[in-house]
């Protein structure tokens, strides 16, 4: 446990965590293949012993109690249910101090719920990330709390960009982030899938089609990341030949509304966050 609270030093840390779910675990796994996590420092709580089992293998400490993990870290990732985070966090609020650093990946629990529920000026953070966490992939935003600066930006960006990319975002923006890169990936599933059927359609075996659908998906995203300067329309054009059969293919997307469609998606989700924020805090 560190003495003077956390400073930010590039890692390892000593990290924390509330609940031992398939995001805790995923995050964990990514910290220790990146070098960001001193296993042996590091504590885990859970109620499901076998969960628990599976950390202490990695070689965490594992407890039933969250004292016991806020008693021995600074740096604390909760990732409990929403509902009970308020109950979490109250619990321990005779040993939280201001060294510590929490870190909410619970979805829809604003900062103000998180600073209410501790101590004056603790350092609460709230992050946004999505299921490609587990395959250490994710697209994670967060946002800083009052009591929070740079020191405390550096540590929960590197934490995170150990399974993918962070990107801190005032919190009125997270409502726009779970409808962008939190409930995307399921637009992406249903692109790879219909990408997959139209293969299907014209006579490739299903299991070639899911490869080849996913695969695109996956270099194509890569080439717009590695490409940060050129327009995604410039690397759409570079494909679409005059005449050719990927500009025809682009006209049937433009007839059936594909952007607006997608568009209005992202937006349908984001309005859905804001009701359901609006409904949790009623």
């Amino acid at each position: 446990m560190e003495a003077e609270g956390v400073k930010n030093n590039g890692g390892p840390y000593s990290v924390g965590f509330l609940g031992g779910g398939m995001m805790a675990e995923a995050l964990i796994r990514g910290m220790i293949h990146n070098d960001k996590l001193i296993v042996n420092q590091s504590w885990v709580s859970d109620i499901n012993s076998a969960r628990l089992s599976i950390f202490s293998e990695l070689g965490m400490n594992v407890t039933h109690d969250t004292s016991d993990v806020i008693s021995n870290t600074k740096i604390v990732i909760i990732a409990v249910k929403p509902d009970i985070v308020p109950v979490v966090l109250k619990a321990a609020e005779n040993i939280l101090t201001p060294d510590h650093v929490l870190i909410s990946i619970c979805a829809g629990v604003s900062l103000e719920t998180l600073e209410v529920s501790t101590p004056s000026n603790t350092k609460v953070i709230r992050v946004m990330p999505n299921t490609p966490c587990l395959v250490s992939e994710t697209a994670a935003a967060y946002s800083l709390g009052s009591s929070c600066g740079s020191n405390e930006d550096a540590i929960v960006s590197e934490i995170f960009s150990a399974v993918g990319l962070a990107r801190c975002v005032p919190e009125k923006l997270l409502d726009a982030v779970t409808g962008l890169s939190g409930s995307g990936p399921a637009y992406v599933f249903m692109f790879i899938e219909a990408l997959a059927d139209g293969g299907v359609l014209k006579g490739l075996p299903r299991d070639t089609a899911r490869a080849l659908a996913a695969q695109l998906v996956y270099g194509s995203a890569k080439m717009v990341l590695e490409n940060p300067d050129l327009h995604v329309a410039e690397l759409r054009n570079r494909v679409e030949s005059p005449g050719g059969t990927t500009i025809a293919g682009t006209q049937a997307l433009e007839n059936g509304n594909f952007r607006a469609t997608v568009i209005g998606a992202v937006s349908a989700a984001a309005e859905k966050s804001i009701e359901l924020g609006k409904a949790g805090k009623e």
